[in-house]
């Protein structure tokens, strides 16, 4: 998949966090996605957390999306069972479609490694050409499920804006 990497993508970098966003937490889970992304390729185009707020988060994947700037939008926390992890029903929200198999298939590769991971809400889906990811909110959750996604997104991004067909 060498050419998958010539076309350089855009992404942003959503951390859905209400301590991060008071400046009481590091960030390390966007820190990692940072990390890994530029790695592949990407280049981060914008990055920011926000509060575990249905609205605020819906709100800022409207703005980024229909912006037209990004490929891609990886969020970072609030997919749990937690009474404020609300980031799957704000991304559903503002998607066109979802694409299933790159939550399931996270849930089913990090599942080999920690029972938790039948806990993630996680969903994935479309809006305005920008595929947006749910990841979990750990830095070693985000490294275990990037690593199980990050081969095929680029393919997913050149389909979605019609360069490559199955």
């Amino acid at each position: 998949m060498a050419d998958d990497k010539i076309k350089k993508f855009n992404l942003g970098i959503l951390t859905i966090s209400d301590t991060g966003s008071q400046g009481g937490r590091q960030d390390t889970s966007g820190d990692a996605i940072s990390e890994i992304m530029s790695h592949e390729g990407f280049v981060e185009v914008v990055r920011e957390i926000v509060p575990d707020e249905r609205d605020v988060i819906s709100a800022k994947l409207k703005e980024w999306c229909d912006g037209g700037a990004l490929d891609l939008v990886l969020t970072t926390g609030g997919t749990g069972l937690g009474p404020r992890d609300v980031t799957p029903e704000a991304t559903r929200e503002v998607l066109e479609f979802e694409v299933p198999g790159i939550a399931e298939a996270m849930r089913v590769q990090t599942l080999k490694n920690t029972p938790f991971a039948m806990l993630s809400r996680s969903t994935a889906g479309v809006r305005s050409g920008c595929l947006i990811v749910n990841l979990p909110g750990s830095e070693k959750a985000v490294r275990e499920t990037l690593a199980v996604a990050v081969e095929a997104i680029p393919h997913g991004l050149q389909m979605l804006k019609g360069w490559r067909m199955h």
